[in-house]
């Protein structure tokens, strides 16, 4: 049976409060599970933006956009992850044709 695979993309925002390292340290984390289940295809730090409302009293956010192929139920882990993850103030998954 052939291994289905699909390609996603990924925006997720970071709280800026967390301090610059920490930033980082996010980043690199789900950097590295999306590589270590899927294929990076593309990744974007697309940096500090204001946001359209505030977010937990907060006005600005640390943007981030990865593009990867990966199995079906990845997704699904990923979000969870990035659900109780602290410092991760937003994300939007979405299935690219």
């Amino acid at each position: 049976m052939a291994k289905v695979t699909s390609k996603y993309e990924l925006m997720y925002i970071i709280d800026l409060t967390r301090g610059e390292e920490e930033v980082a340290a996010i980043a690199a984390k789900f950097k590295a599970l999306v590589e270590a289940n899927a294929t990076l295809d593309e990744e974007e730090n697309i940096g500090r933006k204001k946001l359209a409302y505030l977010i937990d009293d907060k006005p600005d956010g640390y943007y981030i956009r990865l593009v990867f192929t990966g199995p079906p139920e990845f997704p699904k882990e990923l979000t969870r992850v990035l659900g109780i993850t602290d410092g991760v103030m937003r994300t939007l998954l979405t299935l690219v044709e």
